[in-house]
């Protein structure tokens, strides 16, 4: 049937919000590449089909609902003890999320066409806003794409470990994938 212009709700019970790292250094080949899903997070997207620039969207993540899926790679398979430390170490070493509770984002631009677009806006992590652009795809009444993060733009450092010879990429890559069902 495919999307009408409308306001829609965003979240986990209709799609998936992915963040992928990868590792870098001589001891790489130790650590794991990342697949990490978000699951707590709501948002909403005003979509103008006739329009796209008069679309909008706005995300907010719960910055403690990072839980980590898969690792690859690596000398030996990820465990649950693995994945509990890198939970932790992201909630307090790179999120600060007793500080900084919540990730945002808010579209200022959208250009394109409804199904191929870019989104424009500003992305809060940290407590440090630094725009970000989207790419992003609708098929039928589901809308997908990813967006590149580079860490340092918002002050954080890439997580290392066995004294730097392993560490994560800067570049992080966001994936969303989500079903666009009516707003609330």
């Amino acid at each position: 049937m495919g999307v009408t212009s409308g306001s829609y709700a965003l979240g986990p019970e209709s799609g998936r919000l992915i963040v992928n790292t990868t590792r870098t250094g001589l001891g790489a080949k130790a650590g794991h590449d990342l697949t990490i899903e978000v699951t707590r997070w709501h948002g909403d997207a005003t979509i103008d089909v006739a329009d796209p620039a008069g679309s909008s969207v706005t995300v907010e993540v719960d910055a403690g609902s990072f839980e980590v899926r898969e690792g690859t790679g690596g000398i030996k398979p990820l465990t649950d003890s693995d994945r509990r430390e890198i939970k932790k170490n992201l909630q307090e070493k790179v999120l600060h999320v007793e500080r900084y509770p919540a990730i945002t984002f808010r579209s200022t631009r959208i250009s394109g066409t409804a199904e191929s677009f870019r989104v424009e806006g500003d992305l809060t992590i940290v407590g440090v806003t630094q725009p970000v652009t989207l790419q992003g795809l609708l098929t039928e009444d589901r809308v997908h794409g990813s967006a590149t993060i580079v860490q340092t733009r918002w002050g954080i450092r890439p997580y290392s470990a066995f004294f730097g010879t392993l560490k994560l990429s800067d570049d992080v890559e966001v994936r969303f994938d989500a079903g666009l069902s009516p707003g609330r």
